[in-house]
């Protein structure tokens, strides 16, 4: 009997685990299901670029799962039982259930409004590709001088707002921050981000903090008032909801709580890996969600799963950071050097050449989904443990290195 294991969403950490595992384990031995809501993959990391109007790769999962023997299953899920072992799911052959043995949890986030009054009615977001072709779509039924307002001067922001203004020198676009700009990035950063925005025309509100989104303008904490005929939301993402109405234990973000090796620590037959998990990195400080994250942590889970059931190593390779890469627009960039804990050091690359380097790892995160392995040759090993060994009531050993 197939040792059946399930993998919930196909995003960039979904669809690197579903492919490394395929590439780990004896064909005979296991069923391996891919779940996602659509057929294709996204390349979220773009989205910026997908709602100002550029055209992107498309991307089957078919194409990306082609001779791996992951079937793929194009469905909503819309619970997870994880005491009687089952998902269910709803596509368009109705609603079933799907029993599994082992589930890898990888359904990442979504948009975070945070509650903000009139928010989720009137802001758009690029948090998902749905949510960045209404963006495109209604960028380009703004006439010339008309106001855009993006919210938020995290990561996204600041490639929303840099995108939008390349795109649209004739729109008036301003970026409302919490904080200053850029204020985590090292003194040559922020330099060369309030370089751009000048050259860019980009009015950056710093400090501001937006209480009200309304029709046509946006409302912030001092009482000002922005006119937005486009008000573009990228404040924080927030988890998926699933995984709280489940029994797995999870932090107060809903992230499932896991070890080192991407597993609960509630459930041994469940794994978490992307923006679903609160993973500990460097200093015991929770990573933050994104792609940086997700590539790594499904590698580990993954290799984890496989060591678990063909009594191989463990796998222990450190998650750090190496840097932040932005795109500002489609001349120009900064790739901040971090610490692995994430924070700034002294040292960035600007101007075209970072644009190039953000180009590059936007291309080789794509490339490694399809090529989990990195194009490495691996060897299918046979399942000798069928079911996942209990969790242990004391802490376990640490993990080997890894195979």
């Amino acid at each position: 009997m197939q040792h059946r294991i399930i993998v919930l969403g196909a995003g960039y950490a979904g669809a690197s685990a579903a492919g490394r595992l395929a590439r780990r384990l004896h064909r005979d031995d296991v069923s391996l299901t891919l779940v996602n809501a659509e057929p294709d993959f996204v390349e979220r990391v773009r989205n910026h670029e997908l709602a100002t109007g550029r055209r992107l790769p498309h991307r089957p999962l078919t194409d990306v799962l082609a001779g791996t023997g992951v079937a793929l299953k194009v469905a909503r899920v819309t619970a997870v039982d994880v005491d009687r072992k089952v998902v269910a799911v709803t596509g368009d052959g109705g609603a079933e259930e799907l029993a599994y043995d082992t589930l890898l949890y990888a359904l990442g986030s979504r948009w975070n409004d945070h509650g903000v009054p009139g928010a989720a009615e009137h802001a758009y977001e690029i948090a998902g590709r749905a949510g960045a072709l209404r963006v495109r779509e209604r960028l380009a039924g703004l006439a010339a001088g008309q106001p855009v307002v993006v919210v938020g001067g995290g990561l996204t922001g600041l490639e929303a707002a840099t995108e939008i203004a390349e795109s649209r020198p004739d729109l008036e676009v301003t970026l409302a921050a919490r904080a200053g700009l850029g204020d985590w990035l090292s003194p040559k950063g922020q330099g060369h981000l309030r370089a751009v925005f000048d050259r860019l025309g980009i009015t950056a509100r710093e400090n501001t903090e937006v209480t009200a989104v309304e029709d046509g303008r946006v409302v912030t904490a001092d009482g000002t008032v922005l006119p937005s005929a486009l008000t573009v939301w990228t404040a924080g993402f927030a988890v998926h909801p699933i995984a709280r109405a489940t029994t797995l234990e999870v932090g107060d973000t809903g992230q499932i709580v896991v070890d080192g090796t991407m597993r609960s620590v509630s459930h041994p037959d469940v794994y978490a890996v992307g923006d679903a998990a609160l993973v500990r990195g460097p200093g015991d400080k929770p990573l933050r969600m994104s792609c940086a994250t997700g590539t790594p942590t499904a590698w580990q889970a993954a290799d984890a799963i496989a060591a678990r059931l063909t009594g191989g190593k463990l796998p222990h390779v450190p998650l750090r950071y190496f840097n932040q890469c932005v795109s500002l627009g489609r001349k120009d960039g900064l790739i901040q050097y971090v610490t692995a804990d994430d924070r700034a050091v002294n040292a960035a690359l600007t101007g075209r050449v970072a644009a190039l380097y953000k180009e590059l790892v936007c291309k080789g995160a794509a490339w490694a989904v399809a090529h989990p392995t990195l194009g490495l040759p691996g060897r299918r090993r046979r399942i000798t443990h069928p079911a996942p060994a209990p969790l242990a009531t004391t802490a376990e050993p640490a993990p080997e290195t890894a195979a």
